[in-house]
Formats: structure tokens, sequence, C-alpha cells
């Protein structure tokens, strides 16, 4: 028997002051999107930007639906937007925040298992791979350098042939 491990390293910072303007601009545009959530069940608004490669910056934000759980998460929401608007540009980095109307909102989140599939498949397409920063409307931010590390052992299309 042979054993492996699996881990990973990412950059956390103290708050969004600690990051270079660039990035806090994304997070601020991402915490700002929470305000556009649609999400009057969870009370959990999220938030997401992209910048991409040609430099444009595309927002999307969670859509809840009372027939659970056909809502849209916010980082899907913004793919499908990206997809649309700018169907063969790369995205550099996407800015992930919440705002949570029933707690607290101190400390980062991370995409959900669908979420994480999507955004591996998207940067796969591209070939690009992508840039997370993730955090809450204040506290501690975490900069992910390629979304593929929050889904180790993936299934992708290369599973298939």
């Amino acid at each position: 028997m042979k054993q492996k491990e699996v881990r990973f390293v990412f950059d956390m910072y103290d708050s969004i002051n600690a990051l270079d303007k660039a990035d806090a601009n994304l997070l601020k545009q991402a915490r700002l999107n929470t305000a556009s959530a649609y999400a009057p069940y969870s009370q959990f608004q999220v938030g997401a930007a992209a910048l991409l490669a040609n430099g444009e910056v595309v927002n999307g934000s969670n859509q809840e639906n009372a027939s659970t759980p056909v809502g849209l998460c916010a980082e899907r929401v913004l793919l499908s937007a990206i997809s649309s608007l700018f169907p063969d540009t790369a995205i550099q980095t996407m800015a992930i925040s919440f705002n949570n109307l029933k707690g607290a909102s101190d400390h980062p989140i991370s995409p959900c298992g669908i979420c994480r599939q999507t955004i591996l498949e998207y940067q796969i397409r591209l070939k690009h791979p992508i840039r997370l920063i993730l955090s809450g409307m204040e506290g501690a931010v975490y900069v992910v350098p390629d979304a593929a590390l929050l889904l180790p052992m993936s299934f992708t299309g290369n599973d298939m042939k």
C-alpha cells in the first residue's frame, strides 16, 4: 500500500486593508454585490465579482427560489454572465463575499461543491487558473492561487475519455 497526501497553501490577510489596491477593489465590489442577492429564505446573501483578462469586471449574486434547491449560487450566476458576455475570455481573479443577515459575516467562506466543480471546468475550458479572493463583509481574507486547489481528485471530462 502507498499513502498519498494532498495539501495546498493559500495567503491569509487580516483584513481587506492588507490587500493590494486591485484585489481590495474587486473584493469591495463582491461585498457590494451581496445587496443584489435574492435570498428571502436563507437570508444569506452572497456576492461575487470577477476581473477578466480583458480588464472587464463582471458581477453576480445568489438567487434563491422557494422550490429549493433550484436557486443559483453567486459563483454560477457570475460564470453564466461571463460565458454570455465574454465567452472566450479567461477569468484572472474572482472575489466572493457574503452577508449573513441572521448572523456574523466576519470570516471567509468557500464555494460549495457544485460551484467548485463549475469554476474548475471553466478554468479547464479556457486553460487559465482562476485566482480566488474569499472573505465576509469584514475580517480575514483568503487568497487561493488556483481554484483547482479547492477540488482535489476532481472528476473532469478527461475521466470520460
